[in-house]
């Protein structure tokens, strides 16, 4: 879990640092003066120097990471770091200086080798201190967390929880504790509560918001959890259990996990690529930015629309259910009339969806701009924004009132363990020409269990015709 995120950013980390490490070559070079110099411009004199900046750059980002800085340096105090830094950039000084002496290139200025490492430094301190103030901020600001509940209240599950207390730049958030003796539901252990057993586990899952589910457990109660792990793995939640079920007197080799000393072996129920899923996150920024620019005259132009047509809002905010069941207000341009909500009652027999989703070809709540505004998906439109703030993706499922997900199957609410988008497999496919829910939803857990950006894209490309014909649309 925690170690693919650790991962990824050690990766990014990496790259930075080599950028910087150029960075501060190129700036002593310019500031030095070296550029100007006809002497260092000669061909040989220059290979030497493009030599140097290969070693540095290697020998740097080697330094750094034997020096522990690429391993949750975002848990370690600031003066460690800078202390570490130091360390590591003149530990490269050093072997750089030891590789000019034996191989006798004694046309690199020292003064400019010299330059190059306190650059780095500072530059490098300066990164480091910017990320640790930035990730702390949004860890105080409550971004960035995962909800987790731990299965267990014995000696290792209680450790376990004071060590995700105090280090709270792992984003793990306790919301709750499960426990097999009934007794204790209601009663607080450090200060978290206990939810319930493990027969509770299906209505928990329902009720919170929970990322991941954390299972420490004693040895003998292995065989009351696995009706547990398969329901969150119904609803699509990652899981970890503890694996250091056994007293072993000599150090033995462990490929799991380690959290708070403890070893986990971990499920993931949505798609592990994290490394893809940064990318998609990525594309969902910069092509919901270029279209909200590129469409804001049609955007003016709806708005004027509206407007004139009929009495209300120009945009209809609803509250949906997003990413693990979280709630995030949805936006679309308004094409019903403005109690649309309060007539629902009366037409709720008349739905054409067979299960907890509403839908009617012949809606009267519908303004005639608002057909208009549908049959095209415009009204979509405004929804660009809520992928632009992280609430959805370009592509994904679509995001469900919080009403519908009360009535969900256990096997239902898996659709929501994959931020939801725009469009989706059955959008670009045919619309809105299914008429069984769980149909819907076993296209969505399809889409789900086959993610990848290439799948995005060829979602995205088949909805553009499929809007523009309004084939199936209602």
């Amino acid at each position: 879990m925690l170690k693919k995120y650790a991962t990824i950013l050690s990766s990014l980390a990496i790259v930075c640092d080599a950028c910087l490490l150029s960075a501060a070559f190129f700036l002593a070079y310019r500031v030095g003066g070296y550029y100007n110099d006809p002497y260092i411009h000669n061909d040989f004199f220059m290979k030497k120097y493009f030599l140097v900046f290969l070693i540095t750059v290697l020998l740097g980002v080697w330094s750094l990471y034997i020096m522990g800085l690429y391993h949750s340096f975002r848990l370690k105090k600031l003066r460690d770091i800078s202390l570490a830094v130091i360390k590591s950039m003149l530990l490269t000084f050093f072997i750089l200086s030891a590789v000019l002496y034996v191989f006798k290139i004694e046309d690199i200025s020292r003064v400019f080798v010299v330059s190059v490492f306190v650059g780095a430094a500072l530059l490098l301190i300066l990164e480091k201190s910017a990320i640790i103030f930035a990730f702390r901020y949004l860890r105080r600001k409550g971004f960035n967390f995962r909800n987790v509940i731990v299965v267990g209240t014995g000696r290792r599950a209680q450790k376990f929880v004071e060590y995700l207390d105090q280090e709270k730049e792992l984003g793990l958030n306790i919301i709750g504790l499960i426990d097999e003796d009934s007794s204790r539901i209601g009663t607080t252990i450090h200060g978290h509560n206990v939810l319930g057993t493990l027969q509770h586990m299906d209505q928990i899952l329902r009720l919170c918001v929970v990322d991941v589910v954390i299972f420490i457990v004693p040895r003998n109660s292995l065989s009351k959890i696995e009706s547990a792990i398969k329901q969150c793995e119904m609803v699509g939640i990652t899981t970890s259990v503890a694996v250091d079920l056994f007293d072993f007197q000599t150090r033995m080799e462990q490929e799991n996990e380690m959290m708070g000393g403890i070893p986990m072996m971990t499920h993931e129920a949505t798609p592990p690529d994290l490394a893809a899923l940064l990318i998609k996150r990525l594309v969902d920024i910069i092509l919901s930015s270029v279209a909200l620019i590129l469409i804001s005259p049609l955007y003016l132009a709806v708005v004027v629309l509206i407007k004139m047509t009929s009495p209300g809002p120009v945009h209809f905010v609803q509250e949906r259910c997003g990413l693990n069941g979280r709630t995030f207000k949805l936006y679309k341009f308004r094409t019903m009339v403005v109690d649309a909500e309060k007539k629902l009652k009366d037409l709720m027999a008349f739905n054409e969806m067979q299960g907890p989703a509403f839908k009617m070809e012949k809606d009267p709540r519908v303004t005639k701009i608002g057909k208009f505004l549908r049959k095209y998906s415009i009204d979509e439109l405004p929804q660009l924004w809520n992928v632009f703030q992280g609430d959805m993706s370009l592509v994904g499922p679509r995001p469900p009132l919080p009403k519908e997900v009360k009535q969900y199957d256990l096997w239902h609410q898996r659709r929501l363990s994959i931020r939801p988008g725009i469009t989706c497999i059955w959008q670009a496919g045919g619309r809105n020409r299914i008429s069984s829910f769980d149909q819907w939803v076993k296209m969505d857990l399809e889409y789900i269990d086959n993610w990848s950006l290439l799948l995005d894209f060829k979602i995205l490309f088949q909805t553009i015709p499929a809007v523009l014909s309004a084939h199936g649309a209602k």
